[in-house]
């Protein structure tokens, strides 16, 4: 099997070495804007350096995996549907909602697969919560709390380019949430905060958000976001029931410390990232893919997925700017 991967940065480094170790892929094609950075890439991972985009499609390919900037991602997705190729594309697919139902139905109309990289879904922990609330093991579920803390704000010019804290980091809250419980959110009411640095109220942006999210069989969630948890890396999930409670990513390294006399010390080594904390599921999403396109398993994460994680994105988007509960009805799905 031969991939091509689009995009040779930290995520497309760690894509095309979970690729270079999986036995079915025979070869690999990388390219990035900077070629330079491919080249390097390709020869750690034992892969081939493509001059650009064009050659990846010309020099023959069985699927592509798409890891270059977000405002490349809708036309790769649309390019390699009208190839008739696959393709595995980090969220999200676009910024907004035109661009994104334009690729899905360039991916619809030519009949190929689009499998998004909402990693969280093949994390072990958010699987066997989404097996608890499935096999009615909590009750009759009342509330989710979801929490994601980046350790340090990104560069100042990525804050324009993302979209917003609500579409480009509590949207992975979104996905895992409508996972989990297997529900739909029907209503939003969303939050933020400027406070910190300046660089966020010059992206128009906030470091800061929380939501109250109304899934359609009343239960509630709140999803809360902020880029400056200078403990650490820290994406938890606590979900009760009437009849118990568990938690998702509390372990000896979740960044959190307990003011009891009895309870566990700080963690030692904290995550310190995305990539550390994920590791085994962003390898495994990859695998997924590798096994769609060679033995036909079911996608497990297709285009209307992002999508439905998007549209409550904007929602929240709409309730801050706002200050007003939004329906999910408001926000087109087609």
């Amino acid at each position: 099997m031969r991939i091509g991967l689009i995009g040779a940065g930290r995520i497309g480094t760690f894509h095309a070495a979970s690729l270079s170790r999986n036995h079915q892929v025979g070869s690999l094609l990388v390219t990035d804007a900077e070629p330079a950075r491919a080249r390097a890439l390709a020869d750690r991972v034992g892969g081939t350096a493509a001059p650009g985009t064009d050659e990846i499609f010309s020099w023959g390919v069985d699927a592509v995996v798409v890891t270059a900037a977000t405002a490349a991602h809708a036309e790769l997705i649309g390019r390699a549907a009208r190839a008739g190729l696959p393709v595995f594309c980090e969220k999200p697919i676009a910024l907004d909602l035109p661009g994104t139902l334009a690729a899905l139905r360039e991916v619809d109309e030519a009949g190929t697969v689009l499998q998004m990289g909402f990693q969280r879904r093949f994390d072990a922990g958010y699987t066997a919560a989404r097996k608890a609330v499935g096999e009615g093991r909590l009750g009759r579920l009342h509330t989710v709390r979801a929490i994601t803390s980046d350790p340090a704000p990104p560069p100042a010019a990525y804050l324009p380019l993302s979209g917003g804290l609500f579409r480009d980091c509590l949207v992975h809250d979104f996905d895992i949430l409508r996972w989990v419980t297997d529900r739909e959110v029907t209503e939003v009411f969303a939050y933020g905060s400027d406070a910190g640095g300046a660089l966020f109220r010059e992206a128009g942006d906030v470091d800061t958000a929380a939501a109250l999210l109304t899934l359609d069989d009343g239960t509630l969630a709140t999803a809360t976001a902020t880029r400056c948890n200078g403990a650490g890396y820290d994406v938890r999930m606590e979900l009760a029931g009437e009849a118990d409670q568990i938690a998702v990513g509390l372990d000896d390294r979740t960044p959190i410390a307990s003011t009891e006399p009895a309870g566990p010390p700080p963690a030692d080594k904290p995550w310190p990232g995305f990539l550390e904390r994920f590791a085994p599921a962003y390898e495994a999403e990859l695998t997924a893919f590798v096994e769609v396109v060679r033995e036909g398993r079911a996608n497990p994460c297709d285009g209307r997925e992002a999508l439905h994680a998007l549209r409550v994105a904007e929602a929240c988007e709409r309730s801050r700017a706002e200050r007003r509960p939004v329906p999910l009805a408001e926000i087109p799905e087609s």
